[in-house]
């Protein structure tokens, strides 16, 4: 039996496809992401529309089931349906919108759709990242637009998920973090399924800067399995970096404990140690002698975490905080630093305590 066969079963009433009132739920965005959780739906019984700019993508999803730019080789569910028409009565039709939109986007994407909103909208943001040049995380983009009292009501989804193993139905958790645990709960009745577990958490910061700064670490991961340091460098590089999360993490106000959690060092672990990994790659490539340039155009995907770089570079500064791995990776990327040079930078670091500016 394969892995997912024995969750082919367990889709019936009882588990959220009974739970919402029959109106659509819209996916903004046709990304990886966007497409495997638009799937995910859609196999709970929901109804689905998949917003994408790309008309042969909305083409190809409609009369073959298939995305052909992203997770190519998974059918989708006859119930899952596109279009690039992002009108009034699509909006106000749905019950639910994911945004699912890099975040250096989100802000104009959001901009678009704010005359439509209403207030049983149920928003939940997928996306990871920080605003350049704001420096605002998503929920601070959203209160900007929006308003506050809408970010009170937004869901933020984050956590160790790959999207073709998401599509996969090989079994995954996340964490859903908001300010309203009714609307926290909802989108865990919504999402939950055997094989995808949602855990709720009221730290909207916490899960976000996780979720950002991980991708800067994950390329700095890839950096170093590129130049060849092996398990021990690995850990070392992954556990000093969670503590540079926690550590920028906590002058935002966020809940240490979060870090510790699925959107944390669970989503940390799997960016970095693994070649699906977008940001991963584009550190192992620039390791190989790649310039950052090549690597953008032949990735075939967004890497959220090169601009990422470039903001949590200029966030750390502006509060304060000590950042080694994040200035390392931003001198490599943006200033022309040899990738060898920034390494030794790092290790010849004067000694420390291993938990300072977090307890």
């Amino acid at each position: 039996m394969s892995t997912t066969a024995a969750f082919d079963d367990l889709n019936g009433p009882e588990y959220p496809s009974d739970f919402e009132d029959g109106k659509p739920i819209l996916v903004l965005g046709a990304g990886n992401f966007g497409t495997c959780l638009a799937a995910h739906l859609a196999g709970l019984n929901h109804p689905v529309t998949i917003w994408a700019r790309d008309e042969s993508v909305v083409e190809s999803i409609n009369n073959h089931h298939r995305n052909p730019k992203y997770l190519s080789t998974v059918t989708l569910p006859e119930n899952l349906t596109s279009t690039s028409q992002l009108t009034a009565s699509l909006i106000a039709a749905s019950s639910v919108i994911l945004l699912a939109i890099p975040t250096q986007h989100m802000r104009s994407q959001l901009e678009s759709i704010k005359p439509h909103l209403h207030p049983y909208h149920l928003l939940i943001v997928l996306n990871k990242g920080i605003e350049n040049p704001s420096l605002f995380l998503p929920h601070e983009i959203m209160a900007d637009v929006l308003g506050p009292e809408i970010v009170d009501k937004a869901v933020f989804l984050s956590g160790p998920s790959f999207a073709i193993e998401v599509a996969k139905k090989q079994i995954t958790c996340v964490s859903v973090a908001s300010r309203s645990k009714k609307r926290a709960l909802r989108t865990q009745m919504l999402f939950h399924a055997p094989y995808f577990r949602v855990y709720s958490t009221t730290d909207v910061v916490g899960v976000e800067i996780a979720g950002a700064l991980k991708n800067v670490i994950a390329i700095a991961s890839g950096a170093c399995n590129g130049l060849g340091f092996e398990m021990n460098s690995r850990a070392a590089l992954i556990t000093r970096g969670l503590a540079e999360i926690t550590r920028i993490g906590v002058a935002l106000g966020a809940n240490p404990l979060t870090f510790s959690g699925l959107s944390g060092v669970g989503d940390l672990f799997l960016t970095c140690t693994s070649e699906k990994s977008r940001n991963f790659s584009v550190g192992q490539r620039i390791a190989q002698g790649q310039t950052l340039d090549e690597v953008i155009r032949t990735l075939g995907s967004v890497a959220e975490g090169v601009e990422t770089t470039r903001s949590a570079y200029h966030l750390c500064r502006k509060l304060g905080v000590d950042s080694p791995q994040i200035d390392a990776v931003y001198s490599v990327l943006f200033e022309g630093v040899d990738l060898m040079d920034a390494l030794r930078g790092l290790i010849m670091r004067d000694p420390s305590e291993e938990l300072r500016g977090i307890a």
